[in-house]
Order: structure tokens, then sequence, then C-alpha cells
């Protein structure tokens, strides 16, 4: 880097603070690292809701944490939109459900629903309308004006819906992340910008009595992890 780029560089970093963290011991590193694991392995996708009410305060407090997530040059890419109209939940329901007949009926490929047939399911979603609340989250292709340019956005959503998945599940709500293809009623129901695009329908409420999921199994850490 140039003397000149140097400079610029310590200009655009002069407005900095500490960084607030905490050093653990391995021990406490080990038993936090495992304790979040049992959590996490117990989070399944829920297609069964009860209609009981939830805390709203909840449900955004656990957006405020999925805001938290690193995003390409900080521009933070996201829009969550949280519905809890009956009548709003219908319409999406609607037309949602209209999407996926179309997907079972033609628009997947054998391959695909061999797949997911495991889940069990089908076009039919009543999710939609029974969980208390949809958190509808939305990627940014760009900021307010053309100007306002947005970087690695699908990567930026992915990791601020991952907080967002998780921090749910520590606060004791159930979710399915639910994604109808295509998801262009959404911006229209919703009356979301042109720079906004749907990317994750997720139900949050709690299970309903009896909820049932399919028995599947996690792959085993020698075929996700390469150690080099």
């Amino acid at each position: 880097m140039d003397a000149d780029g140097g400079q610029e560089h310590n200009r655009a970093m002069a407005d900095s603070m500490p960084l607030a963290f905490v050093r653990r011991e391995v021990s406490e590193q080990r038993q936090r690292a495992d304790e979040l694991y049992a959590l996490m392995q117990r989070r399944r996708s829920v297609r069964e809701f009860s209609d009981e009410p939830i805390d709203l305060e909840v449900v955004r407090r656990c957006i405020d944490t999925a805001a938290q997530a690193p995003s390409g040059a900080n521009k933070q890419p996201w829009t969550y939109v949280l519905v809890t109209s009956p009548a709003l939940k219908k319409r999406i329901r609607e037309a949602a459900e209209a999407e996926e007949q179309a997907f079972y009926g033609g628009r997947a490929s054998d391959a695909w629903l061999a797949d997911i047939a495991v889940l069990g399911t089908d076009w039919r979603k009543p999710f939609l309308e029974t969980a208390p609340a949809l958190i509808v989250v939305f990627a940014q292709s760009r900021g307010a004006t053309e100007a306002d340019k947005h970087y690695y956005v699908q990567e930026s959503v992915g990791l601020s819906a991952g907080f967002l998945i998780a921090a749910l599940h520590f606060a004791g709500l159930a979710t399915l992340t639910h994604t109808p293809s295509p998801m262009g009623f959404l911006s229209e129901l919703l009356e979301r910008p042109k720079n906004e695009r749907a990317v994750l329908l997720m139900p949050v409420g709690l299970p309903a009595e009896g909820c049932t999921v399919p028995r599947l199994e996690r792959k085993p850490r020698e075929a996700y992890l390469v150690e080099r």
C-alpha cells in the first residue's frame, strides 16, 4: 500500500473503540461450547404450531440479535418484517400455498421430491396461519439510493438469519425455515421496495401439543470437518 493509501486507511480507522472481549479459561470455553452444542442439537424445524400467544418483545429482541451479525462493509443489508395480523397471515398462506401447489404439482423434479419425502410435507401450509407470528426476511440489493452499494448480500443475510434461528431457539421458541419459491408475493403483500427481495418466511411460536418431527440423523463430524 502506498503512503497516501496508508494515511487514508489510518483516517478510516481513527474512529474506533476498545473491543469488549472476555477471555475465558479453556475449561470454561469447553463447557460453554458443549452447552451450546447440546442446545442447538435439540433444535428442529416445527410444522405443527400452537396458536398460543407469545411475547412479541422476545421476538423483537431476537431480531435485534440477528441484526448484530457481520455483514459486507457493515451495510447490514437485511429487513425483518414481523407479521401478526390474522388477515395478513391468511393472505400470505393463500399465496404461499398457490406457489407450493405448483411446486409439488410439477415444478419440482422427481429427485427433489424424493429427497424431501422423508419430511412428509405437501403444498398445505396451515402453520402460516396457526403460528402467532411470522418473520419475513428480506435481502437488500442496495440501500435507499442507487449510490448506496451493498456487498456480499447473500452471505450477510444468511449469517443474520442464522443468528435469528439460534436466538429464537435459545429464547425457547420454535421456528420453521420456510422458503416457498418464488417469493415475490411477499414483497407485494408486505409493500416492500424494489431493492428488497424476500429470502425466508419463518413461522415463530410454540410447538402444538403432541408435535412430532421426522427422525433424522446429522452427519458425523468426519463428514463435515476437514483439518489440515
